[in-house]
């Protein structure tokens, strides 16, 4: 029998339409790894938070394996590849509803899934970039407007 397909990108899936679907704002909470491709600069505590709203991504899959988009950070566009593994939350920022996911153990790799990661890898850094911005990652600043 074949090994059955998680419950985690569905519940991430519906969350994300129900917040859409409300007006909310849908927020993710990702755990980063190696497996992570998120711009550096903004983690915190082995954390960043993403905003999943259709306005502030672009291309925006939700898989069962992975999250991918484009997003800009600083003024500067990212291809982002998020495993569903490394989430541990959806939620809304206006509300704080949602839901969290418990910490999953690391499987170790095999080469069939590490061929695949970095394939997966492959794609994600060969996505076009907007405006050519670089990659680099600037850190956020903030400008006080009176």
């Amino acid at each position: 029998m074949a090994e059955q397909i998680s419950t985690k990108p569905y519940f991430i899936r519906a969350l994300h339409e129900w917040c859409t679907d409300n007006s909310f704002t849908p927020h993710l909470l990702v755990g980063v790894d190696a497996q992570t491709k998120v711009p550096m600069g903004y983690v915190k505590d082995g954390e960043i938070v993403l905003n999943l709203n259709y306005a502030a991504t672009k291309d925006l899959h939700i898989g069962n394996e992975a999250i991918t988009f484009s997003a800009r950070f600083g003024g500067v566009s990212n291809n982002l590849y998020v495993p569903i593994d490394a989430v541990r939350g959806i939620f809304a920022r206006e509300n704080g509803q949602g839901m969290s996911f418990q910490a999953e153990p690391q499987s170790e790799i095999t080469s069939d899934q590490s061929a695949v990661s970095k394939e997966i890898e492959g794609v994600v850094n060969d996505l076009p970039l907007v405006e050519g911005k670089s990659k680099e990652v600037k850190k956020p600043t903030l400008k006080l407007v009176k």
